[in-house]
């Protein structure tokens, strides 16, 4: 194949793209609706809705167009709460868009995939308007006239620049109102901590003598995980699923059965994984110090989230505030949390050891005060951290918006799509939209 054939393909390609990327508007109306093919049984209507319709609120919308509707196993969705099937084809409003959003042909009242340029493969109608036939020439002439004044790399960075300009905007805007839909959840949902703290006790009580040895939650409707130490372990009705992680069913749950008293825990709500359900960490079990590095905005969004979970669950905790050292603009510290004055504090001794996802082993301790930074703290600051901060310190817990250096314990990295490693879980969570743009 010569070079400027390839030349001429790789510029088609991207103008196909860029006209089928645009979403369902390329497609033929005609009797076509869209719908979502479900995949996991742990997928909900709420979720569904968050991802394409950019607002869990209007789960009800695809409950009503779905009621009563057979599906391809014979069943049909009679309550907005029940499980899903996979396989199940749930029909979607007109305004829904997204990777997941399908393309179907309604016949006698179901979406079927009858059109024959139907793409078995993935689920989604292959099926053009005059005006996409129309661009798709456009591309190709486009194409052979670029193609002879142009080399084959240039022309091939050129189409990715195109693509990219064309989709990522809308993948931008239904992922930042997916994450704010994420954070009125959270604002509004007291139930699944109250689930965390009962979870965190029924662990307690598979494991006397160890109330602390609970390090992350996570809950759904298959019953709940929990992570410990490696060296730690949980008696039935836990099971291992990996070598930090045990699970027990919904069915065997022991709350109302005097479960301990944890005095000490402070649960905190880190992000939500791919199914949408909530992760709790455990923030006494940081030993001092958090380090959100990576992508700064959605680094601000972690610990933005984590103070205001705090103002939630212990009104009046102190905050002191350190100031920017770089640049960063100051973090909102929600009401119902006391800022109080810095503490003047001697540069400590540099710790040395691991600098790892997790220093060593943490230690349990209260968070009696949360240190916030916004941005990557100086020599002094980090001094002062590893004065106030962790089993070695005063009792602080530190958030840090950047790299804490040696004074760090739990490190984290922010992506600039929305989401956060947590590297010593080994999840990757979506964190709500919350702080304030700098």
């Amino acid at each position: 194949m010569s070079s400027l054939l390839r030349t001429v393909l790789v510029l088609v390609m991207a103008g196909w793209v860029a006209v089928v990327g645009a979403g369902p508007a390329a497609a033929d109306e005609g009797d076509l609706v869209k719908v979502f093919v479900v995949t996991d049984a742990s997928q909900t209507l709420p979720a569904i809705a968050a991802g394409t319709l950019g607002d869990q609120r209007r789960a009800g919308e695809i409950f009503e167009l779905n009621r009563g509707r057979p599906q391809p196993d014979g069943a049909a969705l009679a309550t907005a709460d029940e499980p899903l099937h996979p396989g199940w084809i749930l029909r979607l409003p007109q305004d829904a868009s997204g990777p997941d959003v399908k393309q179907a042909r309604e016949t006698a009242g179901q979406p079927q995939n009858q059109d024959p340029n139907q793409d078995q493969a993935s689920g989604t109608t292959v099926s053009f308007s005059l005006a996409a036939a129309l661009a798709i020439v456009a591309a190709l002439l486009l194409a052979l006239i670029t193609a002879a004044i142009l080399s084959r790399r240039q022309v091939a960075a050129g189409a990715r620049r195109i693509v990219h300009a064309v989709r990522e905007p809308g993948r931008r805007r239904r992922r930042l109102a997916a994450r704010r839909v994420l954070a009125e959840r959270f604002a509004a949902d007291g139930e699944s901590v109250r689930r965390a703290y009962d979870t965190a006790g029924e662990a307690a009580a598979a494991a006397p003598g160890q109330e602390g040895l609970v390090h992350a939650i996570q809950l759904d409707r298959s019953g709940a995980s929990v992570w410990l130490t490696a060296a730690d372990e949980l008696t039935t009705p836990w099971q291992q699923a990996d070598s930090t992680r045990w699970h027990r069913t919904a069915d065997n749950s022991w709350r109302g059965a005097g479960l301990p008293e944890l005095s000490t825990a402070c649960l905190v709500r880190a992000g939500a994984d791919a199914a949408g359900e909530a992760v709790f960490v455990d923030l006494s079990r940081l030993d001092g110090v958090l380090s959100v590095t990576g992508d700064q905005r959605v680094a601000r969004d972690v610990v933005q989230n984590v103070l205001g979970e705090v103002a939630r669950l212990r009104p009046g905790t102190p905050v002191m505030v350190f100031p920017s050292t770089d640049g960063a603009a100051p973090l909102v510290v929600p009401a119902g949390l006391e800022v109080v004055p810095l503490k003047e504090t001697p540069m400590a001794r540099t710790v040395t050891g691991s600098h790892g996802p997790l220093r060593g082993v943490a230690e349990r301790g209260p968070v009696g005060g949360l240190i916030v930074v916004a941005g990557t703290p100086d020599a002094r600051q980090i001094g002062a951290l590893t004065a106030l901060c962790g089993s070695r310190g005063a009792g602080w817990t530190g958030l840090v918006c950047g790299d804490a250096g040696t004074s760090a314990h739990w490190r984290w990295h922010a992506g600039p799509d929305g989401t956060v490693e947590i590297p010593v879980l080994g999840v990757e969570l979506t964190v709500p939209a919350l702080s304030v743009p700098a």
